[in-house]
């Protein structure tokens, strides 16, 4: 952090505020060489000056500790072994060579590599935009140069784990994580001038400029005339004391602190003042997706199946009710199945958990008839157990046009983004152990993080105010199209440049056809900062929103 005398000196780094120390300097020595020492107007100018600076100091510390107050919701812990011994500390003290004990509901204290793993997920949205929890494994091996949400065989700072365990090794910790490579950006990047700071600087050379030449022709004139030198020069140096507007920079000092404070009652922190003047001049507005533009909150939205409530219930069945454990996608199923008035935990007496090579859970239960047993999973998982389909009313003989026909319906929603989810069952009037094999298919359900009720209405405002909105979101490319479509980002015309693509083009190629996409999906931070880079080339204003920390560099850079 920068003390808070730095802070106060940085407000000086103004051309016109240089102007008006210089304009008050001279009209001190001018005073004192006509003998007067009258040092009213440089005390005035010096007052103002600093009564501006002072307002720029203490509105950026009222942000700080609005930022500090956030900061101390959360004080990580960490589980470790060392010496045999399992221990609790806290997340700073976590080191290289650590082994991390990991459970649901940890939060990640470093960047590790995993050493085990037991169906463990974790929850990167903040991350990497994605907004399905990424599934790890510690026996996968990858290229070195995968992206960073592909990256299966690690855990990675400031995520959380949603359900499994593990055991990992600490490769990176503080400055040398992923999350320490943004807080880098952030460190590295200078944050550049806004409109009304450059418009102000010309404004002051202008005005300076031409202070000077009036200046020196007036000293001119008199000298033709006969004038006495002396007189002349401080008449000179009088008008352009006089020509100095010293109220302005306090004036648009607090005409933005009434800007911020406005904002504040919008609950939007303001750390700069001049950033609330760039936001009104913004001609781009670029938005992260998920939790921004979509709820992050996944959410059943569409079915195949022949019953509706016969699917979900047995889904539902199929699903983990401890809170702990619960995914995003099975609190999805199990809040569907209350809607549709199924709350009945039926006792389950056996089961196989998911596992990333199954990629199918499959449970078994005791019900009124005798035992069921349901499976849930990939489609090209389930589909195959399947002999026969549910109709509505019983079972009957599953076809090759039926098969293809359920494979056509599950490609048709995982193209708008959806992720599906198949159902099967068979029932034992037996108690034997699970049996996969002879399974009747019930349906498919899909399940996508919907988009916010106001972000249509917010793309189509921004669209009549003549600014260009554009997505960009470390989620796949397929989702980041759907959700663009469906809150007017995009249209079926529309294309997807991916971080794939990113990384191998140049600034240059950037900046000459950025104009022909709106939605940039798969992308690392260091991607966001470079598209950010590219708007900008081309005299865009760019203001950049999110709710992940690997939005922070370009929203650094937007400002």
């Amino acid at each position: 952090k920068k003390n808070i005398f730095i802070k106060f000196l940085e407000q000086f780094n103004d051309f016109m505020i240089i102007i008006l120390l210089s304009a008050a300097a001279v009209s001190f020595i001018t005073s004192i060489m006509q003998g007067d020492a009258d040092i009213t107007e440089p005390v005035i100018i010096l007052a103002i000056v600093i009564l501006n600076a002072l307002l720029g100091v203490i509105q950026e510390k009222r942000a700080e500790k609005s930022l500090e107050a956030l900061k101390k919701l959360s004080s990580p812990h960490a589980c470790v072994l060392r010496n045999g011994n399992e221990l609790n500390i806290p997340a700073a003290n976590v080191v290289p060579g650590d082994i991390l004990i990991i459970s649901a509901g940890d939060l990640v204290a470093a960047d590790c590599r995993l050493v085990t793993s037991n169906n463990l997920t974790t929850d990167e949205s903040s991350l990497t935009g994605e907004s399905v929890n990424a599934e790890k494994d510690a026996s996968v091996v990858l290229e070195e140069f995968t992206t960073l949400g592909d990256r299966k065989n690690i855990i990675l700072s400031s995520t959380s784990v949603a359900a499994g365990k593990a055991t990992a090794i600490v490769t990176g910790t503080g400055m040398n994580t992923e999350v320490g490579h943004i807080a880098n950006m952030l460190l590295d990047d200078e944050t550049p001038q806004t409109p009304l700071q450059l418009k102000l600087a010309d404004t002051g050379k202008t005005l300076g400029i031409a202070a000077l030449f009036v200046c020196l022709f007036i000293f001119i004139v008199g000298l033709f005339r006969h004038l006495p030198p002396f007189d002349m020069f401080m008449t000179a140096v009088s008008l352009a004391v006089a020509a100095i507007p010293e109220g302005l920079p306090a004036i648009v000092t607090i005409m933005l602190a009434i800007g911020v404070m406005r904002m504040s009652k919008h609950n939007a922190i303001v750390r700069n003042l001049p950033s609330v003047e760039t936001l009104g001049s913004a001609s781009v507005i670029c938005s992260d997706k998920t939790g921004t533009l979509t709820q992050n909150k996944m959410t059943v939205t569409s079915f195949y199946t022949y019953d509706e409530k016969k699917l979900i219930r047995l889904c539902s069945m199929c699903c983990d009710f401890a809170e702990g454990h619960k995914s995003p996608t099975e609190s999805a199923i199990l809040a569907a199945a209350k809607k549709h008035g199924f709350d009945k935990k039926y006792r389950r007496i056996a089961e196989i958990p998911f596992d990333s090579t199954r990629k199918r859970m499959t449970t078994m239960h005791r019900d009124i008839k005798g035992y069921k047993t349901i499976i849930k999973g990939a489609l090209e998982f389930v589909l195959p157990l399947c002999t026969d389909i549910y109709n509505g009313q019983k079972a009957i003989p599953l076809t090759s046009q039926s098969k293809r026909k359920i494979v056509s319906e599950n490609s048709k929603m995982t193209s708008d983004g959806l992720r599906v989810i198949a159902v099967c069952y068979r029932d034992d009037y037996t108690k034997t152990a699970i049996n996969e094999n002879n399974m009747v298919f019930i349906g498919l359900i899909g399940i996508e993080d919907p988009p916010r009720k106001e972000a249509k209405q917010s793309v189509e405002l921004c669209k009549r105010a003549g600014i260009r909105p554009i997505m960009i979101t470390g989620d796949h490319a397929e989702t980041a199209l759907s959700v663009a479509k469906k809150i007017g980002i995009a249209d079926d015309n529309s294309k997807v440049m991916t971080g794939d693509i990113l990384e191998k083009i140049s600034d240059n190629e950037l900046a000459l056809t950025i104009n022909q996409y709106n939605i940039f999906a798969r992308v690392t931070p260091s991607h966001k900062m470079k598209i950010v880079k590219a708007l900008k080339a081309n005299g865009e204003i760019v203001a950049m929103t999110g709710d992940g920390v690997n939005d922070a560099p370009a929203l650094k850079k937007a400002d």
